[in-house]
């Protein structure tokens, strides 16, 4: 779960740290992500100690002053690599998507599968989610090559390299991967997490 952003539409903090109808946005993410995964990681810069009551690792990017999810998508495949060695694919996720769908792992690899591709991400309402992904830990020297060397900072710049898989999935009765950027965003959150069963 990615977890680097400023926050600065919000007047700064952790986004991930803002509560929807009494629960923090990261829990909601992580509830929707556990059941998917055989583990789970957190990506964030700064200090570690403000996610603790989570239970879960906390990493900070591996390549320095690079900012911006590719960073954050390195850090896991590296961390992947030493920790979990028999893990080949890694989903990244906004750590502010509060409503990522129940069947987000499960969609992305089989059209992964499907398409014989290298890479697969989520869309929705016509929209890439390209943060929203499932990633190759044995690409990861390429993309450290991509961030360090070529400078490559946009997601879609990277991707655009290899087969990619898009699954889409749809926008009633809501966006699954609406994320909450404003405090108006939060008040929508509000509304959408009834629709979403709370």
């Amino acid at each position: 779960m990615l977890a680097g952003g400023l926050a600065r539409r919000m007047g700064g903090g952790d986004k991930p740290m803002r509560q929807i109808a009494g629960r923090t946005i990261l829990d909601r993410v992580i509830g929707r992500l556990k059941p998917q995964c055989d583990g789970l990681i957190l990506n964030a810069n700064g200090d570690p100690a403000r996610f603790a009551s989570f239970g879960l690792p906390v990493i900070a990017d591996t390549v320095k002053d690079f900012p911006g999810p590719l960073a954050g998508i390195l850090a896991a495949l590296d961390w992947a690599a030493t920790n979990r060695p028999d893990v080949a694919w890694v989903l990244s996720a906004a750590a502010d998507c509060p409503f990522l769908p129940r069947d987000l792992v499960a969609r992305l690899h089989r059209a992964r599968a499907e398409q014989d591709a290298q890479l697969a991400v989520a869309a929705s309402g016509g929209q890439s989610h390209p943060v929203i992904g499932l990633w190759s830990v044995a690409l990861r020297e390429e993309l450290r090559h991509a961030l360090v060397v070529e400078d490559v900072r946009k997601i879609d710049r990277w991707t655009a390299r290899y087969k990619l898989a898009t699954v889409t999935w749809p926008t009633i009765p809501l966006d699954p991967f609406f994320n909450a950027n404003t405090m108006d965003d939060i008040a929508e959150a509000e509304r959408l997490a009834a629709l979403d069963g709370g």
